[in-house]
């Protein structure tokens, strides 16, 4: 490959990283990625329906991984 082929894409790939770290910074910066009551918030509105369903689904495969049999 030709010199200048190399240095445009090193370029390039800078030029793209650059920006790639400035949204990712700006993203921090802006609270993007703040979500801690996110967790508390979901176990808090869940409905008991919900949460029966999701054991019973859960005993349902279990019981299923106990019973199976590779062959």
């Amino acid at each position: 490959m030709d010199d200048i082929t190399i240095i445009m894409m090193m370029g390039v790939s800078i030029f793209l990283g650059s920006i790639a770290l400035f949204a990712f910074l700006w993203a921090i910066k802006s609270g993007q990625f703040d979500d801690e009551d996110k967790f508390l918030n979901a176990v808090k509105f869940d409905g008991e329906e919900e949460l029966n369903a999701a054991v019973e689904l859960e005993k349902k495969r279990r019981e299923l991984e106990k019973n199976y049999k590779p062959e």
